[in-house]
Order: structure tokens, then sequence, then C-alpha cells
């Protein structure tokens, strides 16, 4: 066919045709097809959106202007959920800065310079060339050697369970008598230095109970022949991962097994105790030199800001002025509490950090966050880890096995431990007023009412007030004591002049 079949000239049913093609593209734009006219109303709508946007920010701006005000607490209520106080904490530090600046000012302008280094040794010792406090910690490994000698003995089966148990008996009550008799007949041993002497034998006691009590287990289970025991009871254990070699029972009945669980910084006894990998002795040195300045600290500002206030305290206490014996007593809480706070990071921080990290002790926690403390209990529970896991383990758990109450357990470890604060005090000043004692005993009924009573922030002030007001007490009460029985009564015996 020709060009003009395709070219020729446009018929009605041509017309019809494009027309009808025209609609049906108009159609498909109008369903989702992309063309020129189907883009229009979605051009369109955003527009008109554009501008209602716009529109409602404008009414908006005019609202603000209007309307300033909307439905809100005010940051210091508690249901406004606000936390961030930080520049008020900062604002708290900043103060008790410059309170205690002008407190220590104050001191110097007022007694001077009292720091004597020679004092301090004086303290531990009456005589150069005696030392006796020295001399009954050396004793102390008899006592250690006793407990070794009696463990092996009952490993052959040399001894009855009922015979070693009463050498264990004797030994630990020996260790508990034999320093206090030396203590309190020897004139030679300073209070300071019966202290330390006495607080080394209580630690020896703790832990040749706990050493007692785990081996006697160990024979227990090897009896049963129980296995899959816990690697803290039972012989054998599993090879370590670093390659350290893993005791069983009675392979642990060595020197060397017994020194080191003796010098660790535990009271709870283990055969194979979790080990560190090396010593870090950038560790150890900043450890060792918290040490060496915190004690410094605590000798220099003991001196210093506590012993003028302890002085001028004994006139009020003799003529029983309330209103002066009150005063010198929140005079002597800030300082107290402030040594109390030095000393338990050089203790359970510096000290027992040191120890471990020397030993390559692996179990670091000496301490939880007992600063956070809302009740009594929980206090107690947190801020001596190794006397309370001691207490857990050999004193409390025992106790309810055998029968006995919550109540009656908790009030038999506070009991035992109110005997061993007045067995560390009493005895290093020759003197038994029971102040700590009753101190102790005195947190039953306060754990009960803040417990009950006291919640959140109310229950932590509480603690932190016990803490603060509690302690001066009792120091006030035992330099009274002491200061009658030592000063006056020798100023007012004839034979004393």
């Amino acid at each position: 066919m020709d060009g003009r079949s395709e070219f020729g000239p446009v018929t009605r049913s041509r017309r019809r045709a494009t027309i009808s093609s025209t609609k049906g593209e108009l159609l498909r734009g109008s369903n989702g097809v992309t063309s020129a006219s189907a883009s229009k109303p979605g051009h369109k709508r955003r527009d008109s959106h554009t501008k209602d946007s716009a529109e409602e920010a404008r009414k908006s701006s005019r609202n603000d202007n209007v309307n300033c005000h909307k439905l809100q607490e005010s940051l210091l209520s508690s249901a406004s959920g606000f936390k961030n106080y930080r520049g008020i904490l900062n604002w708290c530090v900043v103060m008790l800065v410059l309170s205690n600046a002008r407190l220590f000012l104050e001191n110097l302008l007022r007694y001077g310079i009292l720091v004597d280094p020679i004092q301090v040794v004086s303290l531990f010792l009456k005589d150069p060339y005696s030392w006796p406090a020295a001399c009954l910690v050396i004793v102390s490994n008899v006592f250690i050697l006793v407990a070794l000698y009696t463990e092996r003995k009952l490993a052959m089966g040399a001894f009855s369970e009922n015979l070693g148990l009463l050498i264990h008996i004797i030994n630990l009550t020996a260790i508990l008598c034999f320093p206090m008799l030396t203590v309190l007949m020897v004139p030679s041993v300073t209070p300071v230095g019966g202290a330390f002497a006495l607080g080394i034998y209580t630690i020896l006691f703790l832990k040749l109970y706990s050493y007692k009590d785990v081996n006697r287990w160990c024979r227990e289970r090897l009896q049963v022949k129980a296995r899959g025991l816990s690697r803290s009871l039972s012989c054998p254990s599993p090879p370590s991962a670093d390659g350290a070699v893993h005791v069983s029972y009675p392979g642990n009945l060595t020197f060397k097994n017994l020194y080191y669980f003796v010098s660790a910084p535990t009271l709870c006894y283990e055969l194979n105790f979790p080990r560190s990998q090396s010593v870090r002795m950038g560790f150890l040195i900043r450890r060792l030199f918290e040490m060496l300045l915190l004690t410094q600290l605590l000798v220099g500002l003991t001196q210093q800001w506590m012993v003028p206030i302890i002085q001028s305290s004994m006139k009020p206490l003799q003529d029983m002025d309330y209103s002066r014996m009150i005063e010198r007593l929140l005079r002597l809480a800030v300082p107290n509490h402030f040594l109390w706070l030095i000393f338990f990071y050089w203790f359970f921080h510096s000290s027992m950090n040191f120890v471990a990290e020397l030993l390559r002790f692996g179990d670091r926690e000496f301490y939880r966050d007992w600063w956070n403390s809302e009740t009594v209990t929980y206090f107690w529970q947190n801020w001596n880890i190794p006397v309370h896991k001691w207490c857990i383990r050999h004193f409390y758990k025992p106790l309810l096995r055998k029968g006995a109450s919550k109540l009656l357990s908790q009030s038999a470890v506070f009991f035992a431990s109110a005997f061993f604060h007045e067995y560390l005090v009493s005895v290093p000043l020759r003197m038994f007023r029971l102040w700590a004692f009753m101190g102790m005993m005195a947190q039953l009924p306060l754990a009960w009412f803040v417990g009950r009573f006291l919640r959140g922030n109310y229950g932590n002030a509480a603690v932190w007030l016990s803490l603060i007001i509690g302690q001066p007490i009792a120091v006030l009460m035992y330099v009274h004591d002491y200061y009658v029985i030592n000063h006056l009564e020798e100023a007012a015996d004839p034979g004393a002049l």
C-alpha cells in the first residue's frame, strides 16, 4: 500500500480513536500513572498542607502571645519528676569546704600547731626497749600451728571428731583470753598497742573458726562420697584456665595454704581462692601512697582537731553541765565523723586492696554502697563485707539450720558484734563500762524503728545521723571514764605524789 493509507486525511473514525486514547491516558493518570496532568492535584494538596501548617504556626504564635501558662509542677516538688540537683550538690561541697576551712583556721589561731610525731610513737611504746604488743603478735603463730596440727590429725583419722572439736574450742578460747590477760597484767602495754594486738587476735579467731568449719565440711562430704561440690568446700577442683594448681582436701593442709589464708584480706576460708593473673605495680604503688598519706592525715587531724575538743569536754562532763556537754558533743561530731570516713577509705579500700594486689587475691568486694543505706540493717550488711560474709556463713545460717528464728539469729549476730566491740575497747583501756556493747545492742531497736517508720531519704538521713552522733557519744563516755580513772584518782592518791 502507498503512504496515503498511513498519512491520509483524518476520518471520523480516526478522530474518534484519538479522543478515546486521550481519555484513557487521563484516566490512568488519575489512578497513579506519572503524567503531567495527574501530578497537578498532588502539588495542589501539598501546597494546601503547607499553607495549613503555616496558618497553624501563626495561630500558635498568636496563642503563645496571649496564653503563657500551662499545667505543670514546681521543680522542687516531688511530683515534677526533676532529679538533676548537681548544682545544689556542688554548692553543698563548697559550703562544706568553706565551713571546715574556717574551723581549721580557728583551731590554728587558738591552739597553734599540735602535731607531734614523737607523741605518736609513745602511744604504741612506753619503753623503746620493750615491745609487748609486737611480741603478742609473734606468739599468735603458736595458735595457727595448733589449728594446722589438729586438722592434719583429723584428716589422718588419728583424732576423733569430738577430740578435734575439743582441741579447737580450747585453741579458739585461748586466742581470745591469752592477749586479754596479757594486756591487763602487763603495765608496759599501751592502750593503742593493746588495741592493735587484740585486733590481730580477733581477726585470727574468726579466720581459724572458718578454717575449722570448712575442713569439717570437707570430711563430712568425703564420708558420704558426694560429688559435684562447689570449689569453696570440696575436693577435687577442676583445673583453672590460667594453669594454676588447685588443691583438694586433705592436700590443703599445708603451711603455705594456711598462711596464705591468714594473710589474705578475708575471714572466710576456701581451699582455692580466686586469683588475679599478675601484680599491677601501678595499682600497688597508688594504694601504698594512699596508705602513707592517709595515715599522716589521720594522726595530724586527731592531734590537731579532736584532742583539744576532748580535753575541753572533761570539765562540762564532771560538772554535768548539759548545755555545754551538748555543745562539745556537736563540736566533736564533725571531726570524729570525718576521721571515721578517712579510716574507712584507708582500711577497706587502700590497705585491703594493697594486700589483695600483693597476694593476687581476686575477690576485692570489701564494701558495698553503704552510703545509700535506707535502713540500719542495710548499712551493717554492706559497710564491712568480710565480717558480713563470715557472720552469714558461720553464724547466721547455722543458727537457722538448727531451728532458730530469723529475729533470734539476727539478735545473736548483733550480740556477738557488740561483744567484740566491747572487747576491743574496754580491754586496752583496762576498764569495763559497756558503752560500746550498749551502743551496738541499741542498733536493734533503731533498725526496727527506721525500717518501720522511715523510708527513702528519711531512712538514709536517720542512718547518717546515727553514725555522726552515735560515735562521739561513745568516744566522750570512754575518754571521760579513762580520764577519771587514770588522772583524777592518781591526783587524789597521796602515794602518787
